[in-house]
């Protein structure tokens, strides 16, 4: 009897039990997802880097003698023309040698003026040396003459003719002389010349490495010591390193948008001019696998954008000035109206197919909760959209976020409920649609 009491006990607790997980038991709770809609966007492919503003041409104004600064009539930041004054080096040991080839000229000259003189004497006594060996020849023929006399007629007149010869080669020598002093002459006109640096071009002194007073040392057959820099700051660029992954998508004359360090809330247009062929981490010695691999590309600044901060009394100077930093993108491809949804939606999952990962989006049916998992192919991208170019119509809801549902953990059929609905701003990429075209 006691038995069957713990029994019916035991059931009545265990209905009790049932009836109150299904009354507060609740039901199963569904992840909460972020959701959007695929819509018709612009969208312009860009790739960032950051660089250095430099100016498009500079030169460096170097010593191509040694000697010691004696004038220095510029400073940095003077506009100079082409052809004035930037530098003297002391040219006095350059008028002593000047003076000392001029000399070797005149000596040469005068040696060839003798050896002319020579060569005269030289005909003379030929001319000498031949009429007595005739009549030499004749006596000896009529037998009047000894032998010794004959031979001795004969060895005058060919001395003479050896004579006339060596003065002849002594006039040629003269002549070599000559060449010789006017080459050194006109090599130390050059170099007396080379004391005075002038502008090789208008621009502005951006740099002034030398001071005067000091000494500069000078080689003419290889660069000497930098005196200071000339730079055309009428045209702008910025070098910037792109990365191996980006650089492919890099073409001439693609658009970019450029803001300057030194001016916050301004951004500037320009276009790319060049394009390195060679990584930077190339040496000599080959790559440097150490470092990563970029390349230089060079990006000229539209002078149209950064007009307004030059005033008349700056007109000659530039707003920029060489190693500001810049940050740059380059608008590299653009797309108008197609299908595109935010980059997070899109994800990877393993294909039933194979064991290939395929792209793809989370598609939502409002109607049972339930998501589907949908193969898209892709296109170009921006910072926020990227391009759907098959698998996904216009307005179609799909999965957002939170991030790690949607690389790791969602599935197709899974159930879920929806939470935030992300905002539809503007169309992305009409502003700098317009910066590409332009």
């Amino acid at each position: 009897m006691r038995k069957k009491q713990i029994l019916i006990g035991l059931g009545i607790v265990i209905g009790i039990l049932v009836v109150a997980a299904s009354l507060f038991g609740g039901k199963r709770q569904l992840p909460e997802v972020k959701t959007a809609t695929s819509s018709i966007r612009s969208i312009i492919e860009r790739v960032s880097a950051s660089g250095k503003i430099q100016p498009e041409m500079e030169v460096n104004i170097s010593a191509e003698v040694s000697g010691k600064l004696i004038a220095l009539p510029v400073k940095e930041g003077h506009k100079v023309e082409e052809g004035d004054l930037l530098a003297q080096i002391n040219p006095d040991v350059y008028i002593s040698a000047r003076n000392r080839a001029q000399a070797a000229v005149n000596t040469a000259k005068s040696n060839l003026s003798s050896a002319k003189a020579i060569v005269a004497t030289s005909e003379a006594n030929l001319f000498v040396a031949e009429k007595e060996w005739n009549r030499t020849v004749n006596l000896f023929n009529s037998g009047v003459v000894s032998q010794a006399d004959y031979d001795r007629s004969e060895a005058a007149f060919r001395t003479a003719t050896a004579n006339l010869i060596s003065s002849q080669e002594g006039v040629k020598s003269a002549n070599y002389s000559i060449l010789s002093a006017n080459a050194s002459l006109q090599e130390a006109i050059d170099n007396l010349s080379r004391t005075t640096l002038r502008a090789p071009q208008s621009g502005i002194v951006t740099a002034l490495v030398k001071e005067e007073g000091e000494s500069v040392q000078g080689n003419g057959f290889v660069a000497g010591e930098v005196v200071m820099k000339i730079s055309n700051l009428d045209f702008m660029e910025v070098n910037i390193e792109v990365n191996e992954s980006d650089i492919v998508r890099v073409k001439m004359d693609n658009k970019a948008e450029i803001e300057v360090d030194a001016y916050l809330d301004q951004t500037f247009t320009g276009s790319v001019t060049e394009i390195g062929n060679t990584a930077l981490n190339a040496g000599s010695n080959g790559f440097n696998l150490d470092q990563v691999t970029n390349f230089s590309v060079k990006v000229r600044i539209n002078s149209e954008s950064y007009s307004h901060l030059i005033s008349d009394e700056s007109s000659h100077q530039s707003p920029f000035r060489p190693g500001m930093s810049a940050t740059v993108e380059l608008l590299t491809k653009s797309v108008t109206d197609v299908v595109a949804v935010p980059i997070q939606c899109v994800t990877t999952r393993k294909s039933e197919e194979n064991d290939d990962a395929s792209l793809g989006v989370f598609v939502i049916d409002k109607d049972n909760g339930k998501i589907e998992w949908t193969e898209v192919e892709t296109g170009i991208q921006d910072n926020r959209y990227i391009e759907i170019l098959s698998g996904l119509s216009e307005g179609v809801s799909i999965v957002s976020g939170p991030y790690d549902l949607v690389s790791r953990k969602l599935e197709d059929g899974d159930e879920v409920e929806i939470g935030e609905i992300e905002d539809e701003d503007v169309k992305t990429g009409d502003d700098s649609e317009s910066n590409l075209d332009n």
